[in-house]
């Protein structure tokens, strides 16, 4: 299955699981159609296949249909070096885990969760590219 865009997101997907990825931290969000809302969920501190342990821990406890990842660029819309690699960290979770996988432009994500009073800002940066997903599906 390829990466897929917001606005191919199935009604049968109801539950949503989401990252902001870094190369040290990965924040986490959940939330559902039905609300259209995000929850915080405790940051990923691991790198390498320990992240992925960790993601699929938390796939057996969430049962999400689809995940969502945030992509970066930068202002311009033009790629850079943390677009490539949170695309590959996007295809890699569609290749482990084999749930569909949709990606978000996730430009001032952080500094939108800086604002809103974030106290983890990876896990709000989550929260900001999940709800942004679910506004686009309503």
């Amino acid at each position: 299955m390829s990466l897929l865009a917001a606005d191919a997101a199935s009604t049968a997907h109801q539950s949503f699981l989401a990252f902001d990825f870094g190369p040290k931290r990965t924040g986490v969000a959940t939330g559902n159609r039905l609300l259209s809302q995000a929850q915080p969920r405790p940051t990923l501190k691991v790198e390498g296949d320990a992240r992925f342990a960790a993601i699929a821990r938390l796939i057996a406890e969430w049962q999400p249909d689809a995940l969502v990842v945030g992509i970066p660029c930068h202002p311009d819309g033009q790629p850079h070096e943390m677009t490539r690699a949170a695309t590959r960290f996007a295809r890699q979770l569609d290749g482990r885990f084999g749930l569909p996988v949709y990606t978000v432009d996730e430009r001032y994500s952080t500094t939108e969760a800086h604002a809103q009073g974030a106290r983890d800002a990876d896990a709000g940066a989550a929260c900001v590219i999940l709800e942004q997903f679910l506004r686009q599906l309503a």
